[in-house]
């Protein structure tokens, strides 16, 4: 089993940033994949970003040149640093973590990033 804290939601105006982290703890590995998705009310989950341990990402375009994914190998944590935020932007954020080389996905509570004037 693994657990995922969450933290860094809230509400932030258009434009503005927000750091989300994510970290993980119980049965790691030493190679997984961590990441962020995001699901808005009545839209599917969707992708954000993802990081491996070995520093490889995966980026929606839509964030692309505005959100940043990174790591911390040590403290088994990721971060996501969201600038420029657009008022789509808003929805649930999940932070997901799958040990390598395995396909089971363990999920965040979500944390709610709303971007509003």
């Amino acid at each position: 089993q693994v657990q995922l804290v969450e933290s860094g939601g809230g509400l932030v105006q258009p434009g503005g940033s927000l750091r989300l982290s994510c970290a993980a703890s119980g049965s790691i590995f030493s190679a997984y994949t961590m990441g962020w998705y995001r699901q808005a009310p009545g839209k599917q989950r969707e992708l954000v970003a993802t990081i491996t341990t070995f520093g490889s990402t995966n980026n929606a375009d839509s964030v692309k040149g505005r959100f940043t994914i990174s790591r911390d190998n040590a403290k088994n944590t990721v971060y996501l640093q969201m600038n420029s935020l657009k008022p789509e932007d808003t929805a649930v954020y999940y932070c997901n973590f799958r040990n390598w080389p395995t396909s089971y996905d363990y999920w965040g509570q979500g944390t709610q990033v709303t971007v509003s004037s």
